[in-house]
Order: structure tokens, then C-alpha cells, then sequence
């Protein structure tokens, strides 16, 4: 039991860990132009944080080297003074010159021996030589002298008299020249005050500055991706409509050079495609208007045949032929659709095509999608037709899945063969071989819907119902 229950709580972590990394896919700019923005603001970001880094360093540089300027100026202005009185007048000085965070001793022995070679050793001890002559001077971090060789207090506490701890700065100086027998100047100082980070109170109108700064960037950098951005847009809405047969469907040749190269070559390619189509409609009609005349020629011969069991087979054979013809006719005709793309409701429309049938329709939804009317209503008639002239009836409804209009059609009849279902959208193809008005036309019913739904935009497939019967389901895409 207790390991059913870790897997189901682990079950859940991960269906709860994976529902956050959806939102988190959901939150990430998907379009070029948020893209586009969101680069511009982290380039500008990036580089002004870049910048402050740079000048918060800088400035630390300066603010540390003025600090030890001042160090070797007091120091260069209080050892002539040491040199120019007596031993115990320099120890009062030293004294009275210590502060809480500087200790100051005129002593026999040196504290420093050495300087260390570190920068900022190096820079105040030449300091200090430059400044004094001949006198000599070490100077070392406070940290590298054995702890016996001084004494510790908290810096803020420290009497002049105590050396401040943790301390920073040694420095020793050879008093009288550094003659035999001299004393020595030790200093001890205090570290200075903390330096500021990258984010301290001077640096805050800087933030300021940048956050105004990367809001108007923001701005202008998405009112520029957007104007960058139309022409793909346009293009993207041009290629839509094509694909749901809108051969007027054009681009505007503007933007940059690219976009007006791709509109042209868009253009192009439709005004080509719509000739292709135009002739191919304007052939087949042809070929069904131009077959019609030898038929009718050949009907009148065959009525004139005596034998009635040849005169009616010839009769029934020119039966078929005409309506194959006819079936070219309409193919042509439905091809060259020229009723514009409009807002289409399809809850009266499909109430009003399953009225004039008398087939039954649940709906009620309100939908809209982008469509021609006539063309959408023979489609979806020549469906309803199907049903009731073969599956003994037709029951149609209306539903919403995502963003898309779903149209089911069912019929209680046998069923088509898992096989043939994709066959039977191919032009002059039936579930029955026969051609004669009784049973059927030519097998162009279902091409020409597929091709008018596919001109929409949309999906037409068969599928064979689990409880007995076809449904042909047709997917439209919703109106915006």
C-alpha cells in the first residue's frame, strides 16, 4: 500500500512539474516581433549593466587610491615634524595623532622590516620615499604581522593608545634619517569603510535612469517589429486564404527589400496557379459540353435499333456516359466558384439544408466561420444526400472542438470498408459499381465536396461508427 502511495504521489509531482513547464512554454514570446523586443531590451540591458560594472570598478579604483593619497600625505606631513623635536615630544605627537582607527608609536624597534610587493604597498611606500628623501620606509598589510608583535581591540572601541583590530595598514618609518640609533614611526590603520557593490545608494539614480530607459526602448523596439513584422503577417494571411482556395487572395509589395521579393514571388505564384486552375475548369467543362453532342447523336440511332434487348443496353450504356458528363460539368462549375469569402453562420445554415432533406440536426451552437455559402451548403447537401439516399438516413450536428466547427454526418447504413474509405473521395469512385440513375451518378459527389471543404480550409474524412453506419465528419476553421 505504501509504495502504491509514493507512486501516485510521484505520479502527481510529475504531472504537476510537467503543467508548469507548459506555462512556462506558454509565457515565452512565440512571435517574432515579442522575439525581436525582448533581444533589443536584454542587448540593452546586458550592456548598460556591463557599463555600471565597469565604472562601479573604476570607482572603487579611485576612491581606494585617493585614500592612500591621503595616507601618504598625512604621513609625509607628520614625520618631518617628528624629526624636528625631542623623544618625548614625538611620542605625545604619535599619540595625539592616533584616532580610533589609526594607531600611531614613535618606538626603539621597527615593526616592518620589509615592504610587501603587492600594488598598493609598492604605490604608498614610493609615495612615501618620493616625499620624505632618504628616509626608510616599509609598508605591509596589517594582516601579514605576527599577532605577538601588536595588540587587538575592536576598531570602533580602540583608545588612541591601542592599535585598532582587525587592522589594514602597517607602515614603519625611519625617524632622524634612519641614523644609528634612531626611532621609528609604526602605524597601524583600520581598514576603510566598506566599498559599495555594484547596486549601492549612488548607483540607484543609474537604475533608475536604465529602467526608464529599457521601458522606452520596449516601446520603441515593439513599435518597430511590429512595422517590420506587417509584411510577414500579410504574407502569412495571404497564404492562409490561398490554402482555403482564394486564388484573389495578393500581398502588398512593401517593407524591406526581402518582404517586397516575397510578396512579388507570392503574387506571382497565385496569378499562375489561378491561370492553371481557370484552364483546367475551362477544359473539363469543355470536354463535358463537347461529349454531350455525339451522345445525343448516338441516342436518336439507338432508339432506332429494332432489337430491343441491344437498343436497351445501348440506351443505358449512353445513360452513363451522360451522366458522367454531367458529373464533369458540375466538377468545372464547382471549381470555378466565384462567390466571395464572407462571415458564415453555420447553425441555420446546416438547420436550414437538414429542413428542405428532412434529415434530423442537433446544433444550437453559435459558430462562425469564413466561407461561401452556396458552395459550403452543395457541399455539405451532397453529404446529407449520401446518407439518406444510402445509409437510410442522416442525422447532422454541430459541435466545438478547440478552434475549429466540427460537422458530423451519419447515416445507419452498412458501413464502407476500412480500405476504401480514403477511395471514395477519388473522382468516379462509388461503394457500388453501378453508374445508372437508380442507384447512384458518377462518383463525383464526394471529390467535389472534399474539394469545396478543402477550399474552405477545412478536413472532410469518413469513419466507420462503432455502433453500425458511416459518419462523414467535416473540420472548419472558426472565424477571429
Amino acid at each position: 500500500m505504501g509504495r502504491r502511495l509514493s507512486a501516485g504521489g510521484g505520479g502527481r509531482a510529475r504531472r504537476a512539474g510537467a503543467r508548469r513547464m507548459i506555462r512556462l512554454r506558454d509565457l515565452a514570446p512565440d512571435t517574432l516581433a515579442r522575439q525581436f523586443t525582448l533581444l533589443l531590451a536584454a542587448a540593452i540591458l546586458g550592456a548598460n549593466l556591463l557599463g555600471l560594472l565597469v565604472l562601479s570598478l573604476q570607482q572603487q579604483q579611485l576612491d581606494r587610491q585617493t585614500v592612500d593619497d591621503q595616507w601618504i600625505e598625512r604621513i609625509a606631513s607628520l614625520v618631518p615634524a617628528l624629526d624636528s623635536v625631542d623623544s618625548e615630544i614625538r611620542g605625545l605627537i604619535a599619540r595625539e595623532a592616533s584616532t580610533p582607527f589609526t594607531y600611531m608609536r614613535v618606538e626603539p624597534a621597527p615593526l616592518l622590516t620589509a615592504s610587501d610587493d603587492d600594488r598598493r604597498s609598492l604605490y604608498i611606500a614610493r609615495g612615501l620615499v618620493e616625499a620624505l628623501g632618504g628616509h626608510q620606509v616599509f609598508v605591509s598589510h596589517a594582516s601579514a604581522i605576527p599577532r605577538q608583535n601588536r595588540t587587538e581591540a575592536p576598531p570602533n572601541e580602540a583608545p588612541p593608545n591601542e592599535p585598532p583590530a582587525p587592522a589594514g595598514l602597517a607602515v614603519t618609518v625611519a625617524l632622524d634619517g634612519g641614523a644609528s640609533g634612531a626611532e621609528w614611526l609604526n602605524l597601524l590603520a583600520a581598514p576603510g569603510p566598506e566599498r559599495p557593490g555594484l547596486i549601492s545608494v549612488k548607483s540607484r539614480p543609474f537604475l533608475t535612469f536604465l529602467g526608464l530607459s529599457l521601458l522606452c526602448v520596449l516601446g520603441v523596439g515593439a513599435l518597430f517589429a511590429s512595422r517590420l513584422t506587417k509584411p510577414l503577417r500579410q504574407l502569412s494571411e495571404a497564404a492562409q486564404a490561398a490554402g482555403r482556395g482564394d486564388r484573389s487572395a495578393r500581398v502588398p509589395e512593401g517593407g524591406a527589400r526581402e518582404m517586397r521579393e516575397a510578396a512579388r514571388a507570392f503574387n506571382a505564384m497565385q496569378a499562375e496557379i489561378s491561370r492553371f486552375d481557370a484552364e483546367r475548369m475551362r477544359l473539363l467543362a469543355a470536354v463535358g459540353h463537347d461529349l454531350r453532342t455525339p451522345m445525343t447523336s448516338l441516342r436518336i440511332r439507338a432508339e432506332m435499333v429494332e432489337d430491343d434487348e441491344q437498343r436497351a443496353a445501348m440506351v443505358r450504356s449512353l445513360d452513363e456516359m451522360t451522366v458522367m458528363a454531367d458529373g464533369l460539368i458540375t466538377y468545372a462549375k464547382d471549381g470555378r466558384d466565384s462567390e466571395p469569402m464572407a462571415a458564415l453562420d453555420l447553425d441555420p445554415l446546416l438547420a436550414e439544408l437538414c429542413r428542405d432533406r428532412g434529415a434530423s440536426y442537433t446544433g444550437g451552437e453559435d459558430l462562425q466561420v469564413s466561407g461561401r455559402r452556396v458552395g459550403l451548403g452543395r457541399a455539405i447537401g451532397n453529404l446529407i444526400d449520401n446518407a439518406l439516399r444510402y445509409g437510410g438516413g442522416a442525422a447532422v450536428s454541430l459541435s466545438r472542438s478547440k478552434d475549429c466547427a466540427v460537422i458530423s454526418i451519419d447515416d445507419n447504413g452498412p458501413g464502407i470498408p476500412a480500405e476504401r474509405l480514403e477511395d471514395m473521395f477519388l473522382p468516379f469512385t462509388r461503394g457500388e459499381d453501378s453508374r445508372s440513375n437508380e442507384t447512384g451518378g458518377a462518383g463525383l459527389g464526394l471529390s467535389i465536396a472534399r474539394a469545396i471543404i478543402i477550399a474552405h480550409g477545412g478536413r472532410l474524412t469518413l469513419e466507420n461508427r462503432a455502433e453500425g453506419g458511416l459518419r462523414a465528419r467535416i473540420s472548419l476553421q472558426l472565424a477571429r
